[in-house]
């Protein structure tokens, strides 16, 4: 669809600028205080936990199978910790580590496992010169932070409608042996909420990098994280490398993060039996025991993989009416104007907005002088750089739905002042 704007006669386009700039100071006077920076759980959200908070108290049994969760020791986590893990994941508990409350922890700790130590008996990426990580863009800023700190090269690729342009995973993975990792959230991908189709999982499973001491940093974050009854399926990446013939490729991660209670769950990693004992060893360098009691109470109340289900369905009962609030305001405020396009997930966090080139910061900068904050223009590129300037991560879960809403308003009205003022720009 064309862009309304630029179709106009300039009289008829100056006219529409002032009117939207006599909104936008309007907006200003109410002195609004919103906030959509990040994928925060809202309070409705935390409550759905408090009952675990519950079951355990002084008079509580404190083993597990065995295992003291009041003492030091059980390195990988308690059994059934573990067991949990390993079921949300559908891999094998023993080569599952339960350890912390952050996934994201985990992986800077591998990273630096990696740049310090080497990776299965290879040389310790900082005595190997330049090396690089991949990253799918649109993406988390706060993977590519944890390369950039080490001096990692970060190399974006493009995402497409069903994951990584896996033509120039492959050609890099496959071509140069600086390349060694490559950033992943393979279902319901932050921002776009994008799974990884069938296809896209097994050509990454069937990857034969040129550095042996290459992994794929597999983020899961939101597997069990769908906004729908039937979410989407995406096909288990160990599965797939059994398929393959391949193994010692995955680090696979996960935590309850956005299930129970942020930072104060359960974070965990699964590989290979060669990867896991690597990982294993490392940890134990820095991680005496892990934190067993929060263990204890997350397995005694979400129990098993469809305990978890069931929770998640509540989940997913407060998080739908702010998605659908999102492509309705959106929906009704800019599909007839041709400024812009969004994702409409059936999972995950976010949704991701593209306005025209040129137009990411100037939005985000006028919402901050309007009282509503949105994450940076640019975060979902490495070192902030979105070469065309378009992408803008939604944040709809923590605001109430009025305070969405309000906020949404002042998005569109927003989105089409710096739409039509790039219109004017351009004659």
């Amino acid at each position: 669809m064309a862009n309304v704007y630029q179709t106009m006669e300039r009289a008829e386009l100056d006219a529409c600028i002032a009117q939207l700039e006599q909104e936008a100071e309007a907006v200003r006077a109410k002195g609004l205080s919103l906030d959509m920076a990040r994928g925060k759980p809202s309070v409705q959200q935390t409550d759905l936990s408090r009952p675990m908070l519950d079951l355990i108290s002084s008079e509580s049994d404190l083993v597990d199978e065995g295992a003291p969760a009041d003492n030091y020791g059980i390195p990988d986590g308690l059994p059934s910790a573990r067991r949990l893990a390993a079921e949300i994941l559908g891999v094998d508990a023993a080569n599952v580590v339960v350890n912390g409350s952050s996934s994201l922890n985990l992986m800077h700790d591998l990273v630096v496992n990696g740049y310090t130590r080497g990776i299965g008996g290879n040389e310790p990426w900082c005595k190997q010169g330049t090396v690089k990580f991949l990253c799918p863009c649109p993406g988390y800023d706060r993977h590519f932070a944890v390369t950039d700190r080490y001096g990692i090269v970060n190399v974006p690729i493009r995402m497409r409608d069903d994951g990584p342009d896996m033509d120039e995973v492959e050609r890099l993975v496959q071509s140069d042996s600086t390349v060694k990792g490559i950033w992943c959230v393979p279902k319901y991908a932050n921002p776009t909420g994008v799974t990884y189709s069938d296809e896209v999982v097994r050509r990454f499973a069937a990857l034969k990098p040129a550095a042996p001491d290459f992994r794929i940093f597999w983020d899961n974050a939101y597997v069990v994280h769908d906004l729908v009854e039937e979410g989407d399926k995406l096909l288990n990446i160990f599965d797939a490398l059994e398929e393959a013939g391949n193994k010692n490729l995955v680090y696979e991660f996960s935590s309850t993060a956005k299930i129970t209670f942020p930072s104060s769950g359960m974070a965990f990693v699964t590989a290979s039996p060669d990867d896991i004992a690597e990982i294993r060893a490392a940890f134990a360098i820095e991680r005496v025991s892990p934190e067993k009691i929060s263990q204890l109470m997350h397995v005694r109340f979400l129990q098993d993989a469809a305990g978890v289900r069931a929770h998640m369905a509540k989940h997913a009962e407060v998080l739908r009416p702010r998605f659908e609030l999102v492509q309705q305001k959106l929906d009704d405020g800019l599909s007839d104007l041709g400024v812009a396009t969004w994702t409409n997930p059936r999972g995950g966090y976010f949704v991701s907005f593209d306005g025209p080139e040129g137009s990411a910061k100037a939005i985000v900068s006028l919402m901050r002088e309007l009282g509503v904050t949105l994450t940076g223009a640019g975060a979902t590129w490495p070192y902030g750089k979105d070469p065309l300037d378009t992408n803008i991560r939604i944040a709809p879960t923590f605001p109430s739905l009025e305070d969405l809403g309000a906020a949404l308003d002042v998005f569109v009205l927003v989105v089409k002042l710096v739409s039509a003022r790039l219109a004017r720009e351009e004659r």
